[in-house]
């Protein structure tokens, strides 16, 4: 495997991961205006979501390709789940920090 293949490989990780955390955030958003929801914290509805949402899209993925599924890909599913997490997260946190600061420039 050449340098360009696996800057390819790493270009469209980094795409999925994106994709997903996208959709992560945006259905996590969807899910905490829900009646009776708002009480859940945003941290879990995040880890929940990506771990239903990852293991999801591989299957279908190796379903439209006509491959089979492997162990180590699950595993690796896995993984990549708290990535997308950690990425819909945090990008959520610094959304609601950067609001926190306008507020209170404000209040001044």
């Amino acid at each position: 495997m050449n340098v360009n293949e696996m800057m390819t490989y790493a270009t469209y990780l980094l795409m999925a991961i994106g994709v997903m955390a996208f959709l992560v955030s945006a259905i996590t958003q969807v899910v905490k205006e829900l009646p009776g929801l708002k009480k859940i914290p945003t941290a879990v509805v995040v880890i929940v979501l990506s771990l239903v949402l990852c293991p999801t899209a591989l299957v279908a993925i190796m379903m439209w390709m006509s491959r089979p599924i492997t162990w180590y890909m699950i595993f690796a599913c896995m993984i990549a789940a708290f990535v997308v997490a950690l990425v819909a997260l945090d990008g959520w946190e610094r959304v609601a920090e950067i609001w926190q600061r306008t507020k209170y420039s404000d209040k001044k």
